[in-house]
């Protein structure tokens, strides 16, 4: 790691508004506007606790939130309807079966107060090459017709698994993913999974918001025990 793409976002001096192609932004929670997406700028960017957010009409924005939603693995809470679809095995799942599919299928999926989709194609050729190089990876939940049904994608930061986007096409499928993939994680080691951005979803599965100073120095202690997540 060069560490001369991105600054440290911990000693980063963050706008409060910062104008961009003549139109005032709040970057209170960015590093970086327009650094080109790369193979080599995601790894990066994901090392230090930064990811990239596309935006209409704005140069890519690098993100570092001041509040970060995380779900610690200790704190998991399913809720009782969930528990019970869940004991139906309703689903299969797998991971890294289908990491374009799940991406696509993401990117389709419509998401309330939004007019687009942040995962254009410069993002799927980028993720599809971090999944061939084995730091980006996909949980699919397939039918009992065999028919994908919901999944989620996401990044491995050094034993922290930064989730980026998840869909369904059947109730549940998605949320039963992700609790498929928090048991993963568990099972390698990792304590924590980091959501971003909070969401309803999230928040009912017992996810909180830590301070960026709090989150990072959580990745940093993963990080230094060189976890394996996808063996």
């Amino acid at each position: 790691m060069s560490g001369d793409i991105f600054p440290d976002p911990l000693k980063f001096r963050y706008s409060r508004w910062v104008e961009v192609a003549g139109w005032l932004y709040r970057a209170s929670d960015v590093v970086a506007f327009g650094v080109p997406l790369t193979i080599d700028t995601a790894r990066e960017a994901y090392q230090k606790g930064i990811f990239p957010w596309h935006t209409d009409g704005i140069p890519l924005p690098w993100h570092c939130p001041e509040r970060r939603a995380v779900i610690i693995f200790d704190e998991l809470k399913v809720p009782r309807s969930l528990a019970k679809v869940r004991k139906h095995g309703e689903f299969t799942f797998t991971i890294d079966q289908a990491f374009e599919r799940v991406m696509s299928e993401c990117s389709r999926m419509p998401r309330p107060g939004q007019g687009g989709t942040w995962i254009t194609d410069r993002f799927v050729e980028v993720y599809t090459e971090l999944h061939r190089q084995g730091i980006a990876h996909s949980v699919e939940a397939w039918d009992t017709d065999g028919e994908l049904a919901g999944g989620l994608y996401g990044v491995d930061a050094g034993g922290v698994f930064c989730g980026e986007s998840m869909f369904f096409k059947r109730s549940n499928a998605s949320k039963l993913a992700l609790l498929y993939l928090i048991d993963h994680l568990r099972e390698q080691g990792s304590p924590f999974l980091d959501a971003q951005v909070m969401t309803p979803h999230m928040e009912a599965f017992g996810a909180r918001l830590v301070s960026r100073a709090r989150f990072l120095e959580m990745l940093r202690r993963v990080q230094a025990r060189k976890l394996v997540l996808f063996p």
